[in-house]
């Protein structure tokens, strides 16, 4: 049986169990006086090699950003979105390249994030999409967040809290225009606009949408945007054409709709500044946005199997051939979907290589008869380019049938973020 101990404890360690220490070599330890080995003290790296880790390209990250920056209508204002660890990218990177490219405003999804963005940079807008539960009121006021509302007791509840500590709460008014989610349905939205304007610890900072299929359904979405225009008849003249409210509805997708003559000044980008390309009919869809993430891992072992042979748990694969396969380092532990079984493809040394049989937790297994080459410890890359060889995060939906938010919120924190590009 092997135990766990601290070498810096040798010396107490030989008194208290009784042991002696074997040679003074890289690999020497404690041996019991029966001469079993029970501690291997090798001496420890500083670091864990990598066994899967996502590369993140904060210069490709900032191309983006200032190619739609360029590629947007002048008085249009860039509201980033970077709830769920920036898409799985690691927020505090992300924010902080992206607060010196200049951004308007952000969006997360709760006051805890919000509180996250806060910490990397002072002074800018923080936008709240998710509901505020009750208990998290006081956190907007904490720090310096804007709620999003949607019916009548979350506007009272939000100023009654502002009367009591004789502050004010920054809000938007979100509007359902169809998608059936959060926000107060159109048709009342005018009534409710005006209840919030009544509210003197209520200070409206915005009013916006959400299209509920804008990469699949333009004719809907054109229905979507004119009852949202309907609302805003609502504002103040004043109100509406003053540059301080935010008029927002389009995401990355929103904008193959979007109109340079409407009353938006303001998009909200998420995928987009990622690297995910537009649709083709989008205002932006000359854009080339580049890929912010690479998914890698490891070759762990290479076997050589007889033909007939099954694969992994449930023998979903049978070898048609003899093969030599090579385990993957990662698994659906790591962010590989267990849609990958048997449909994905992976590059090593630049070359594509087939997932074959179910993807389990750590490990993933893939045929590698056609790779002469290969040997433990080479890279294998699930998403990006290697050697000349690329496979897009588009591709690797298509394999796992699913989409893009998915991918990357799926990817777990064992998995290294590794940034690429610093200043």
């Amino acid at each position: 049986m092997f135990r766990r101990t601290r070498t810096i404890f040798r010396c107490k360690t030989e008194k208290l169990r009784g042991l002696t220490p074997l040679a003074d070599t890289p690999f020497s330890g404690f041996r019991s006086h029966a001469g079993q080995r029970t501690f291997n003290a090798m001496t420890a790296p500083t670091t864990f090699p990598r066994r899967a880790w996502v590369e993140i390209d904060l210069a490709a990250l900032e191309r983006n950003l200032g190619k739609i920056k360029a590629a947007l209508p002048p008085r249009i204002r860039y509201i980033s979105v970077v709830k769920a660890d920036a898409y799985g990218h690691g927020v505090g990177p992300m924010v902080s390249r992206l607060l010196q490219c200049g951004v308007d405003c952000f969006c997360v999804a709760n006051t805890r994030e919000g509180a996250d963005v806060r910490e990397l940079g002072r002074g800018t807008d923080i936008l709240v999409l998710g509901a505020v539960l009750p208990e998290e009121m006081p956190m907007l006021a904490h720090y310096g967040l804007t709620a999003s509302i949607s019916c009548e007791a979350e506007a009272t509840a939000l100023a009654d809290l502002a009367a009591a500590h004789k502050t004010r709460f920054a809000v938007h008014v979100k509007v359902d225009t169809g998608m059936g989610r959060l926000g107060v349905w159109h048709e009342r939205a005018p009534d409710f606009i005006r209840f919030v304007l009544r509210q003197p610890a209520l200070d409206l900072r915005g009013v916006f949408t959400h299209f509920s299929c804008a990469d699949s359904d333009a004719a809907f979405t054109t229905i979507q945007r004119n009852r949202f225009v309907e609302t805003l008849a609502a504002l103040p003249p004043t109100l509406r054409e003053s540059e301080n409210l935010l008029i927002h509805a389009d995401n990355s997708a929103g904008l193959e709709t979007f109109s340079d003559g409407g009353p938006f000044n303001a998009v909200r980008v998420g995928l987009l500044q990622y690297g995910l390309p537009p649709n083709k009919d989008s205002l932006l869809a000359r854009l080339k946005p580049e890929a912010v993430l690479g998914f890698h891992s490891r070759v762990g072992l290479v076997k050589e199997l007889p033909r007939g042979t099954g694969i992994s748990y449930n023998r979903t694969h049978f070898l048609k051939r003899d093969t030599r396969i090579a385990i993957v380092t990662a698994g659906y532990g790591d962010g590989i979907p267990i849609s990958a079984s048997n449909r994905a493809h992976v590059l090593i040394r630049g070359k594509r290589c087939p997932i074959i049989g179910r993807v389990t937790m750590d490990q993933t297994i893939v045929d590698t008869s056609d790779l002469p080459e290969l040997a433990v410890g080479d890279i294998v890359t699930l998403i990006g380019r290697q050697q000349g060889g690329e496979i897009s995060l588009n591709e690797f939906c298509t394999w796992t049938n699913t989409i893009a938010w998915d991918v990357f919120c799926s990817i777990t924190k064992r998995v290294e973020r590794v940034q690429t590009g610093l200043i």
